[in-house]
């Protein structure tokens, strides 16, 4: 059976074997190829992108294989999810993303490059920037609940200490 554009960009992209100077000018290039995309993109972003994947390419100036990197990237910020696992070049797709998710989705890959992108100012002024970056930061923050101690008071509010009360047998 034959590989689908997106395992063949994934196997490229993400080759153990692959020389590792190659690998890294490959991603260096694409993040600078992503960059410009949502540039584009966002300089717009009530008009919602669509065409084939190929066309897109096209329209981006960029290879089939970043076409389809980028596809994988934007697909869980999109309104309506593109079908990327079994996409070819001729499948329709369309890049009605979410504002707020992508954001957020940006925030959360590290990827600063494009959470930082000026056009996102015509979209959310700087505190609205702010809040959706905290949110997205807040949502991944593990926050452990606090030890009870045998001498604390039980949190049952019984007034006994934990350890003669709810603590028993623990």
């Amino acid at each position: 059976m034959a590989k689908t554009i997106l395992e063949t960009w994934r196997e490229k992209a993400y080759s153990q074997t692959a020389n590792q100077g190659d690998l890294q000018r490959l991603w260096a290039d694409y993040f600078e190829t992503e960059k410009n995309i949502y540039a584009e993109i966002l300089a717009n972003p009530e008009e919602v992108v669509e065409g084939s994947v190929e066309d897109l390419a096209k329209k981006f100036d960029t290879s089939l294989d970043y076409m389809v990197g980028f596809l994988d990237g934007i697909n869980d910020s999109l309104i309506t999810a593109n079908p990327i696992e079994e996409m070819d070049a001729k499948t329709v797709v369309s890049l009605d993303f979410d504002k707020e998710l992508l954001y957020k989705n940006m925030v959360a890959a590290g990827a600063d490059w494009l959470y930082e992108l000026e056009q996102w100012d015509g979209i959310f002024d700087k505190d609205k920037q702010k809040e959706l970056y905290k949110e997205q930061k807040k949502s991944t923050t593990v926050v452990n609940e606090a030890k009870i101690y045998p001498n604390d008071p039980c949190p049952c509010g019984s007034g006994k200490k934990y350890k003669k009360c709810c603590g028993k047998n623990k």
